[in-house]
């Protein structure tokens, strides 16, 4: 857990620093050079098959769907042994992520509900982005617990399997039998290497790559095929004491992950151009909604449930602890950024709407790390060296 948390506080700090250099960078001479290189069509094709994208999309489809691969490793390696293997370790990041979930989207639907074209962004602000978070707490140092950051991993952890249900039920597009057909035959096929212990990575990986083309094509969201696949990965140790194929397949992919394919996303999604913009611009009611979500609805809506699961005794207190901390947590929680993004992306696929939802999520990101980083860094104490 510890690599992990210094693996994810590292990759943040470059996420941080791709997302500044993109703002730069769209707010500079070289904003029609950067449109540009991400407009690039990209095609690739066999026989009668074609896949044809702008660069930007191949980002988003393609290199998040091993993002999202990565995430579904994570995912089944906490359930089966990991720090949501149990009752008492999953019911309070659980809860927190479910009152980090609704409560933000409310918002957003009060906000825009006047308008219902702009509904279909109402899940932008209920993620979190795990590494921006971990990077803050690393900026705190021992101010914040080792509980406290294994606390933040889970509920992002519980984030990422409700945008990833979110995804699957509310942002399909119109579906191709034939290819969904495919994406199933696919599933049922490393079903079947999963239960015959097939042991060499490319089984599953070949296997995945074909459902993620059925699933593109499909019209259901290409990043689940990545989910899909993980799921399937062998976590039973090897017979000659050797990693499992999951986890040999994590520790390869994360630092993929973390330095490479997160970067790459936020430089190709987080550049804004502030040309042109008003005081209207910051409360248009799409930008509005998502920023008061990330912001407000996070962190109350996190903190309430810790705090009611809690003094309900429907979970303890995590170790070393304090109120204010749980509180940073839910501030922490607000920093939605990669995964909002990308939800965005998905919600709206008219450009009109690509400054709110970038703005959006860059306001309430940046203000609730900032909030986050403030309350521990200033409203808690630096634990006492042992003599």
């Amino acid at each position: 857990m510890k690599e992990f948390l210094k693996l994810e506080a590292a990759g943040g700090i470059l996420l941080i620093a791709a997302s500044v250099l993109a703002l730069v960078v769209a707010n500079s001479p070289l904003q029609e050079l950067y449109l540009r290189l991400l407009d690039v069509p990209v095609a690739i094709q066999v026989g009668a098959l074609e896949i044809a994208k702008p660069m930007i999309l191949w980002i988003n489809d393609g290199l998040m769907a091993v993002f999202f691969f990565l995430i579904g490793l994570e995912i089944k390696r906490e359930l089966v042994e990991g720090e949501l293997s149990s009752a008492s370790k999953i019911t309070l990041p659980a809860l927190a992520a479910v009152g980090g979930m609704v409560l933000p989207a409310l918002i957003y639907w009060f906000v825009n509900n006047h308008d219902p074209s702009n509904l279909n962004g109402w899940a932008i602000p209920t993620a979190t982005d795990i590494a921006f978070a971990l990077a803050i707490l690393a900026l705190v140092g021992s101010r914040a617990p080792l509980a406290l950051k294994v606390l933040l991993t889970a509920v992002a952890i519980f984030d990422d399997l409700g945008a990833i249900i979110i995804i699957a039920i509310f942002y399909t597009a119109n579906l191709s039998t034939t290819a969904l057909i495919g994406a199933i035959v696919c599933l049922a096929a490393l079903a079947i290497a999963n239960r015959l212990g097939a042991k060499r990575q490319a089984v599953y990986i070949l296997i995945g790559i074909v459902l993620w083309v059925f699933t593109l094509k499909s019209g259901v969201h290409a990043t689940l095929a990545g989910v899909a696949t993980a799921l399937a990965i062998p976590l039973k140790p090897a017979e000659d004491g050797e990693p499992s194929m999951l986890k040999s397949l994590e520790h390869t992919l994360h630092p993929w992950a973390a330095f490479g394919i997160l970067p790459v996303f936020a430089f190709a999604n987080a550049g804004v151009s502030f040309a042109g913009m008003g005081s209207e611009s910051f409360t248009e009611p799409v930008k509005l909604g998502i920023t008061l979500g990330l912001l407000v609805g996070k962190q109350i809506g996190v903190f309430a449930m810790l705090w009611l699961a809690i003094k309900c005794r429907l979970a303890a207190m995590p170790e070393g602890v304090t109120w204010t901390q749980l509180y940073a947590v839910g501030l922490l929680c607000g920093i939605g950024f990669t995964m909002s993004l990308f939800i965005g992306s998905l919600a709206f696929e008219h450009t009109s709407f690509d400054t709110p939802i970038r703005l959006g999520v860059l306001t309430g990101s940046i203000l609730s790390g900032v909030g986050g980083y403030l309350l521990l860094r200033f409203g808690t104490q630096k634990p006492a060296l042992a003599k």
